[in-house]
């Protein structure tokens, strides 16, 4: 198909789908911008494709689009690699703009995700993304959430600029080691990806100190910035997948780690696998992922329970956890400590905080375990209560085959 003959909504079909590969859409985390006072066009906290969900649960819709998915690069995981037999399409700063403005006054969308192919090179490509979003905030009044996918090649001094109209900046990693990267993105450095994460770092850290005068410098990414991972295209375990992101999220105090199940594409190389890995893979490493960040669990304690580094697919990490560690339960809903509750299975932060708001003023029973938000199928054989104790439960040689699914009888066919 001739580039210059494509409609604009052929071009939305191509480069909407082309974009579906990357997980790192969220659009949590930032209250910089608010048009409820009838100034400007947008809102990140207003209410509603891609949807997001930020951290109290609501939902936020995205236009989700690359602006071109022809790219220089051949990384070898890529649909959209140059040596790709893909229809490649482009859009101009005038069209990502008027597709924004349009989708948000429809009430379709809250915000733009966009990202893009390398084209001519990363400069260019980074320019033509910041010019838009410059475009959309300062000419057009754009209050809404904009998430730039960075390109770390380009020059400090473009990617300085993007974060000063984005809400939030991020740069992939793309594989979980150094070596998995220059064996399938060998036209990408890690190196360079780690040096544009930190100064990107240090550019939202500077946005934060006053000077000597007072003056506080223009904000710069208010939501951070974020990475993703391919899972599965090369042979990193989860303890290597997990202990990267630690180091991650230490290095750069990124908000987000994204975890993206490989997804095999046409006519690519013999050294990627032929299928993709379960999406059950992917979702235990949220779960992990999440008890690193909230539930106060060190990579190592979740990985020392892994089958030859890798996750349970049949019980979530939290559980795998618990039943390795069994003499240390059942604890005492009433006695135990914020730190230990949390690492029950079936207590989430806000059923721990409710039990120990609830706890100063009674004693706990079991039944008001389940108002207070308990799974207790889970949580059962690992407290106590008043009036509730597991008995033998909690070291019972059945205990797992409660919890994991039953075994399935395969077919041939």
């Amino acid at each position: 198909m001739n580039n210059m003959a494509q409609t604009l909504q052929e071009k939305l079909a191509i480069l909407s789908d082309a974009a579906r590969y990357d997980a790192s859409c969220a659009s949590s985390g930032t209250t910089r911008r608010d048009s409820r006072d009838g100034k400007g066009l947008g809102s990140t906290e207003g209410s509603g494709i891609c949807h997001a969900y930020a951290p109290d649960g609501r939902c936020i819709s995205l236009l989700k689009i690359l602006m071109t998915n022809f790219c220089i690069y051949d990384c070898a995981y890529c649909v959209n690699r140059v040596s790709s037999n893909v229809p490649r399409a482009r859009f101009n700063v005038d069209e990502v703009v008027s597709l924004t403005l349009e989708f948000y006054r429809r009430n379709y969308i809250e915000g733009l995700f966009l990202s893009s192919g390398v084209i001519r090179n990363p400069d260019d490509t980074m320019s033509d993304m910041v010019r838009i979003a410059k475009r959309l905030r300062t000419v057009e009044n754009f209050r809404g959430y904009i998430h730039l996918k960075t390109i770390p090649d380009a020059s400090p001094e473009i990617i300085a600029e993007a974060g000063l109209y984005a809400d939030r900046l991020s740069i992939n990693v793309e594989l979980p080691t150094d070596r998995s990267v220059q064996a399938f993105a060998p036209e990408k450095n890690p190196a360079t990806i780690r040096a544009a994460m930190g100064n990107v770092r240090g550019l939202r850290t500077a946005s934060k100190d006053r000077s000597h005068t007072g003056k506080r410098p223009p904000i710069f990414a208010p939501a951070g910035q974020s990475t993703q991972m391919i899972v599965g295209a090369d042979g990193a375990t989860d303890a290597t997948i997990l202990t990267r992101s630690t180091s991650l999220y230490g290095d750069y105090k990124l908000r987000r780690v994204y975890y993206s199940a490989f997804s095999p594409i046409p006519d690519s190389t013999a050294k990627l696998p032929l299928i993709k890995p379960p999406m059950m893979r992917e979702h235990r490493l949220y779960q992990a992922d999440w008890l690193m960040r909230f539930y106060g669990f060190g990579v190592d304690e979740i990985t020392s329970v892994a089958h030859q580094g890798n996750l349970d697919l049949e019980i979530d990490p939290k559980l795998a956890w618990a039943l390795q560690n069994r003499h240390l339960f059942p604890l005492d809903v009433n006695k135990a400590s914020r730190d230990m509750l949390l690492r029950v299975p079936g207590f989430g932060t806000k059923t721990v905080n409710r039990i120990l708001t609830t706890r100063r003023h009674r004693t706990l029973r079991y039944d008001d375990l389940l108002r207070l938000g308990a799974s207790l199928k889970k949580a059962q054989a690992f407290v106590t209560a008043l009036d509730w104790t597991p008995g033998s439960l909690t070291d019972s040689v059945n205990l797992r085959a409660r919890f994991a699914p039953p075994p399935e009888q395969l077919t041939l066919f």
